[in-house]
């Protein structure tokens, strides 16, 4: 028996008083579910849209989009962080790529607006920081 399977064998029989081998090994049939609905490739995907977040300038900029709650142009995001037109460019490729921003063009112009995850997100980070 592993040793990861030994301390669950400990816990469940401390947990129930008294834990037989098909208790472990409901146990770890239910865990094996749990984790196979987890889904690695899910998991890769919300890591991406969570390392998108994790850069001052991208976050600056998912922030300010779903503050104005309408498309801003390039012109005007280049106004809200001090990046250079290349690094707001490769910003905000990689916020579409985790798919919180979308952009179109319009004209000679880029515009960009915040999708619903990135305000969902937004929305909950907002709310799990307090002010203190």
């Amino acid at each position: 028996m592993s040793r990861a399977t030994d301390r669950l064998q400990r816990y469940l029989d401390d947990e129930l008083e008294e834990c037989r081998n098909e208790d472990v090994e409901r146990r770890l049939d239910e865990l094996s579910t749990l984790e196979a609905g987890l889904g690695a490739e899910r998991a890769t995907r919300e890591l991406d849209v969570l390392s998108a977040l994790a850069n001052e300038t991208r976050y600056t900029l998912v922030r300010a989009l779903v503050a104005a709650e309408e498309e801003l142009c390039v012109c005007e995001l280049n106004a809200v962080v001090d990046v250079s037109e290349s690094g707001l460019s490769h910003a905000l490729s990689e916020l579409v790529d985790a798919g919180l921003v979308d952009g179109r063009k319009d004209g000679r112009w880029k515009k960009y607006r915040a999708t619903n995850r990135a305000v969902a997100l937004v929305t909950v980070l907002e709310g799990s920081v307090s002010d203190e």
